[in-house]
């Protein structure tokens, strides 16, 4: 074993004149998205666990298959034409698949049958693709994890996990039986079962070597296997031919400065975690020397990034924490697991497209995929791809230009977003995603997601102002925001504050400004956790100077769902509440005005659609030239949305009533559509879209909430408002 040297680390270079996307260079687009849901065998519930886990691709690179362990089989899907992708079938087997690759015209699955933890039992199945017909089964003696085929198709090296039961004394190693490596040799295109052999990997970690626990294997053109012993922090190169070990070296440490750590529902980016093991998932050959891990973590560490090294175990390249930091960037750092190991980089691809190498390191939990050119030296950051929700693997098809992506996270039981398989092409464009994101200030990024309301500055028509809602609800934000760029850019975060601390009790879903400098702020009320349904006034600094409570009238028919926008006209604040209350009549909500003078409440009832399914609702509010333009929506996900809309209520017509009494019902005007642009990125149409400004010039903006990427996608969409390709100017939408 050879000691680890450093030979290049990386050193975070984040700020705007860097270049974060490389324009002048090629990218990726998202072009379409297909969800496992459409691709469920024929007497199964719709309704059933789907996944998308591990994706191969056919050698002609017209078809896809998928590892579904929920549905214990494999999924076929033809993309002959990628922009459409659909269903060629499912092939159910008796276990739960574990991995596939693809060996000429068959694909090969590991099939993990394991009665429990102790007593591990698998096999490796090869089957026909096209007609899903077994061909050849071996046994593996245990529990089989990732499957690779050589490039050559003379062997398939599978790496037998038999993972440890982690509700077992916490998951301490060591917890037997062991696992280890088994090649399977191919001889006229078929596995030959009975000259398996069996690769042991016990004796080598410096952590449990009695108990190696093979996570993930890949093959370079010389046959060299490199087996990642996850929990051990180990690599492992071994001679696939002959079925012996080149050499092993531990995967190593790495200190981090500047990291979130707690789950407090603030972004912080102030911890440091020193001497934090890699433990790596995935790993890939860049060529024959050199290889890259990803370093998700799993028994005690996690490094939030990934590292490349020779196969001598020389670390020629580590990334610490450039790609947490841009995907912090990009509205997807997933606070709920600061605790654990952040944004998880789990999978890996490596492809060589138009003569150029690209790494795709896939984040788990921050649903994006950081796409880095490989120079042989250190990397370049490329762009930031969105993807479905926890990306669990990738395939590169060079000769058509694609990449595809499986994501595992199934949301059925919470009537949310269906696993999903998406696909990217390589291009000329420009990225298009994301169409937000921060800046780093004083060596950090400015953490934000989950933005809830928006409004312009009156005096800039380049300046917007968004907020937060509760999901951070120990870091309640103003974010300034210059939209003179693509993407626009969250230039500072102003936190708002009460008596010198971050606020309390506060679920903000509206801003506008209160012509004095500071600003007017809604927030949503839930009386079961203590939340008060009040609007705030800010000064310019966000610290909080007036709280003014919703009145009696209002408060004696309240339901959950409370204000959802907020806009100022003169004195008066007129209010969008989000969903009926016990004494609106079906299909109606109120919008609530307040004057700030007299502290007079009023309000007018609104007509919403009528629902197809779940509800509809309103998400925002914006006084322009004399009329009210309201969001509205339905709150469905994909094919299921229908109603995400922009309407016109007059301000001449919309005569408020005291409350308490029979209240006015406004007409309303259709004047946008957003589907259109939920649709544009290629995935499936998100639920939230819920801030809406005009600027002072006519220009209209739009932002979508990411719920803080807690069982979402953390996809954040910021769009101006446009009609033919031209932006859509509101001054020719006057009354």
């Amino acid at each position: 074993m050879r000691k680890q040297r450093n030979l290049l680390t990386s050193v975070l270079a984040l700020s705007v004149s860097a270049g974060l996307h490389a324009a002048e260079q090629s990218s990726f687009q998202r072009i379409s998205a297909v969800s496992t849901a459409n691709n469920i065998p024929p007497g199964v519930e719709k309704s059933h666990e789907t996944s998308a886990e591990i994706i191969a691709v056919s050698e002609d690179g017209n078809t896809l298959v998928y590892t579904d362990s929920p549905l214990k089989g494999v999924g076929m899907l033809d993309i002959t034409n990628p922009k459409k992708p659909t269903g060629k079938g499912f092939v159910s087997l008796d276990g739960e698949p574990t991995s596939i690759d693809v060996l000429g015209d068959t694909f090969v699955t590991g099939v993990n049958t394991s009665e429990n933890y102790t007593q591990p039992s698998g096999y490796l199945v090869q089957r026909n693709l096209n007609t899903g017909k077994q061909m050849w089964k071996c046994d593996l003696g245990g529990q089989p994890d990732s499957v690779a085929v050589a490039k050559d198709g003379s062997f398939v090296a599978v790496a037998i996990e038999n993972e440890r039961d982690e509700d077992l004394n916490d998951g301490v190693l060591p917890q037997f039986p062991a696992g280890h490596l088994a090649i399977v040799p191919v001889k006229g295109g078929q596995l030959v079962c009975a000259e398996q052999m069996k690769v042991p990997m016990t004796g080598m970690a410096g952590i449990a070597p009695e108990d190696p626990e093979p996570e993930f294997v890949d093959i370079n053109s010389l046959g060299e296997i490199v087996v990642t012993l996850q929990e051990n922090n180990h690599l492992v190169i071994v001679d696939g031919k002959k079925g012996e070990v080149i050499e092993h070296f531990p995967a190593g440490a790495v200190d981090l400065d500047n990291v979130d750590l707690d789950e407090e529902r603030a972004l912080t980016f102030d911890g440091t975690q020193k001497n934090r093991k890699r433990e790596p998932d995935a790993v890939k050959w860049l060529d024959d020397e050199r290889f890259v891990i990803a370093n998700e973590g799993d028994y005690e560490g996690g490094s939030r990034g990934f590292t490349i090294f020779n196969k001598q175990g020389d670390v020629l390249f580590e990334s610490g924490l450039d790609l947490e930091y841009r995907i912090a960037m990009a509205g997807h750092y997933p606070e709920k697991r600061s605790g654990n190991k952040g944004a998880e980089p789990e999978g890996l691809e490596v492809g060589t497209f138009n003569g150029q190498q690209y790494i795709f390191v896939l984040s788990e939990r921050g649903s994006v995929v950081g796409v880095y050119r490989d120079t042989g030296k250190a990397p370049e950051f490329v762009q930031l791809l969105p993807s479905g929700i926890a990306p669990e693997s990738a395939v590169a098809i060079p000769q058509r230009g694609l990449l595809a992506t499986a994501n595992e996270k199934d949301l059925i039981e919470d009537g949310g977003v269906r696993a999903h398989v998406m696909l990217y092409q390589i291009g000329s464009e420009e990225p298009s995603y994301p169409q937000i994101e921060s800046v780093m200030v004083d060596g950090k990024p400015i953490g934000w997601g989950a933005l809830s309301g928006l409004v312009a500055d009156p005096n800039n028509e380049n300046t917007l102002y968004a907020v937060n809602d509760s999901f951070y609800k120990a870091q309640p934000s103003i974010f300034v925001v210059d939209a003179s760029s693509a993407p626009a850019k969250i230039t500072t975060r102003i936190p708002v504050m009460k008596d010198g601390k971050p606020a309390k009790k506060l679920d903000l879903e509206g801003i506008t400004t209160d012509g004095k400098g500071g600003f007017w702020l809604a927030s949503e009320g839930r009386t079961d956790k203590e939340i008060p349904h009040a609007l705030y006034r800010t000064d310019a600094n966000g610290n909080i100077v007036e709280m003014v409570e919703f009145p009696a009238e209002l408060l004696a028919v309240e339901k959950r769902y409370g204000s959802e926008g907020i806009t100022r006209v003169g004195d008066n604040l007129w209010v969008a509440i989000q969903r009926s209350w016990k004494d609106d009549p079906e299909n109606t909500v109120k919008l609530v005005q307040y004057n700030t003078k007299t502290g007079e409440w009023k309000a007018v009832r609104y007509p919403t659609e009528p629902a197809e399914n779940g509800w509809v609702g309103l998400s925002e509010i914006t006084e322009h030239e004399g009329a009210l333009y309201i969001i509205e929506r339905d709150n469905q996900i994909g094919d299921a949305a229908k109603v995400k809309q922009l309407t016109r209520v007059l301000l001449a017509d919309a005569k408020p009533a005291a409350l308490g009494g029979e209240l006015p019902l406004v007409s309303k005007d259709v004047v946008y559509d957003f589907i259109p642009d939920l649709k544009a990125q290629g995935g499936f149409v998100t639920d939230k879209i819920e801030g809406f400004a005009i600027t002072k010039d006519g220009k209209a903006f739009a932002v979508t909430d990411n719920d803080g990427v807690d069982d979402s996608s953390g996809e954040t969409f910021f769009f101006p408002l446009s009609k033919d390709g031209k932006a859509l100017d509101f001054a020719t939408l006057r009354p």
